[in-house]
């Protein structure tokens, strides 16, 4: 594996971490030593550690594809498709593989949004499988005796931050839709490799090397760990029993199995009996969760037309505003890597953070004015507030409806840790899944060889502000806010275009709408336009991916007014393109993802 300026991976990550610029898993440890951040914007919020930077080629297949983080999860997905197997057979078994062989990114200890395109019905429709707050979590859930919220990661770690996993439930209900080959023989390479063993690679070790409380868990530290604590070395084989036995029950009686009886019992009790951060999550929780399909958010962007999940996702709507409120300058023009690119971008995507923070939540318990914030009007008249010659700064939320209730902009320090699945079939079905266990390595408990995720750190850490209820606030039976973006692309006739997705945290978001921007303005290739470096704004600084000829940009940004910041930006992009050749495919070089078709 190597890097853009030949150094080493070890070098590349580096050492010199600061409270103000934190790469969030290299920081367990010190974040205690740093002040607690107001806002996400504020932090750079890397999912993971770096890891390297690997050039990859753009690669084409005639008939099917499939996207992953992991070359053994890929393979096995094309192996689905091989034996006939639909886009969702392929995403259930990749997700299974990617249990073992990235465990700090997702599994079903965590949650998902899946986003299907039915070839034959030409429509799409959304999953929801996030996690749910527990009946006995209260909006006061992360806050100290003092009334203040507790430290990040003294919320993240151990049962208080463990949210009702979707991850199963949700597949389940795809796969009775779209499903093609039997449920069972989905989980059949997982089960085999989980057996038989797997190398830890390169990435899951510069996970393991820095994460401090992992080790804490006791069943974790035996699988992960050597004896003096360290982390297993790379290509050490990694078996996992006790999680194989727990795939062959749900494989044989269904997710019932995950959400009922025994199992049931031992998640539950592991997250009230933590020792240090006991949560609420309970049997009855688990039993009551339900999945839901859902229509997608769309609109229109020039010729095409975009579909991404609809909230408690924020991602879809986000997207939608940055592109809408780009499309009166003339983006074709505009040249990539130039500071008017990043200038434009940047300012389109400090107002839909604006809006983002404001009124982005689970719309079963918050009035979200989804039309308003989507409407023609209103997205010109943000637009309008883009100066080519002058960044606006901090943007403030926009009044899409007059009737809108009034909501504070919350406290909430998003760090997922996540994978995204991309996958067009023989059919010409798509899938685009984007799926979590939020921090890396969640909640640090390992239950049965799966880890439990800590996805109610999403919410807001703090419930009002001035006496004004922040709409991403802990509720029972609600669901975080996300920024995880599955998105689907239509042409000029109606023809699925792109398939793509990112993990990467609240930077989700900007990712995505660098990628599609590079793709459908710029022509980019899908490789291409991936592997373009990153830069965006969250609704505070303007961020510029370290290592990359953008940094060349800070002064003349400067110039405009804006406040640079350079780190680390981990994506994980995996995107499918419609070309005249056939399906072209990238996977982010920042990770360790492949492309494999035939």
């Amino acid at each position: 594996m190597s890097s853009r300026d030949g150094a080493s991976i070890a070098g590349r990550r580096g050492v010199r971490i600061h409270c103000a610029m934190l790469s969030m898993v290299a920081t367990v440890a010190m974040f205690a030593t740093c002040a607690t951040a107001q806002r996400s914007s504020d932090l750079p919020a890397n999912p993971e550690v770096a890891s390297g930077f690997t050039e990859k080629k753009a690669v084409i297949a005639k008939k099917y594809m499939v996207v992953a983080a992991h070359p053994l999860a890929a393979d096995v997905g094309l192996a689905i498709l091989d034996k006939g197997g639909s886009a969702t057979d392929a995403a259930i078994a990749v997700q299974l593989v990617l249990n073992l062989v990235e465990p700090q990114s997702s599994g079903i200890g965590g949650g998902a949004f899946l986003m299907h395109f039915d070839a034959k019905k030409n429509s799409v429709i959304a999953y929801d499988g996030r996690e749910e707050a527990p009946k006995g979590a209260t909006p006061e859930l992360f806050l100290g005796p003092d009334g203040k919220p507790v430290r990040y990661f003294n919320a993240v770690v151990g049962g208080r931050s463990v949210g009702v996993p979707g991850v199963l439930r949700m597949l389940e209900l795809a796969h009775a839709k779209h499903g093609k080959l039997p449920w069972a023989a989905l989980f059949e390479p997982a089960i085999k490799l989980a057996e038989s063993g797997y190398p830890i690679s390169p990435r899951m070790y510069a996970q393991l090397a820095v994460d401090v409380t992992l080790p804490n868990d006791v069943k974790a530290r035996a699988l992960f760990y050597q004896p003096d604590g360290k982390a297993k070395a790379i290509g050490t084989i990694i078996r996992n029993p006790e999680f194989a036995a727990v795939l062959k029950r749900i494989a044989k009686e269904g997710p019932d199995a995950f959400y009922t009886g025994a199992l049931a019992h031992d998640i539950a009790d592991a997250v009230q009996s933590h020792p240090t951060n006991p949560g609420t999550l309970s049997e009855a929780d688990l039993r009551d969760y339900r999945a839901r399909a859902l229509d997608p958010v769309c609109g229109k962007y020039r010729a095409y037309k975009l579909c991404g999940m609809p909230p408690p996702s924020s991602g879809g709507i986000a997207i939608l505003q940055i592109l809408g409120e780009l499309e009166r300058f003339d983006m074709k023009a505009v040249r990539p890597g130039s500071t008017e690119a990043v200038h434009l971008i940047s300012e389109a995507e400090r107002l839909a953070y604006a809006d983002r923070d404001r009124y982005a939540a689970d719309e079963r318990f918050t009035r979200i004015p989804v039309e308003g914030l989507l409407s023609a009007a209103y997205l010109q008249r943000r637009s309008a507030l883009i100066r080519p010659e002058k960044t606006m700064g901090r943007a403030e939320a926009g009044v899409p409806d007059a009737k809108q209730v009034a909501m504070a902009d919350g406290d909430t320090l998003e760090f997922p840790s996540t994978t995204q699945i991309s996958i067009v079939d023989g059919d010409g079905n798509a899938v685009s899944m984007t799926t979590t266990i939020e921090s890396g390595f969640g909640s640090r408990i390992l239950v049965h060889g799966f880890l439990l995720n800590n996805q109610l750190t999403d919410f807001s850490m703090v419930p009002t502000v001035n006496g004004v209820l922040v709409a991403n606030s802990v509720q029972a039976g609600k669901r975080p806010r996300s920024a995880m973006s599955p998105t689907l692309v239509f042409d000029s006739k109606d023809r699925l275009h792109l398939v793509l997705g990112s993990p990467g945290g609240p930077i989700i978001i900007n990712y995505l709408a660098k990628t599609l921007i590079a793709a459908l303005d710029w022509n980019m290739d899908i490789q291409a336009a991936i592997s373009l470096p990153h830069f965006g704004s969250r609704n505070g600084p303007t961020e510029i991916e370290k290592d990359t000829p953008y940094e060349n940009l800070i002064g003349p940004l400067k110039a405009l007014g804006h406040e640079v910041r350079t780190f680390e930006m981990t994506s994980g992009l995996h995107g499918i393109m419609r070309t005249s050749e056939g399906w072209q495919g990238g996977a982010d070089p920042r990770r360790e993802g492949v492309v494999r078709g035939r």
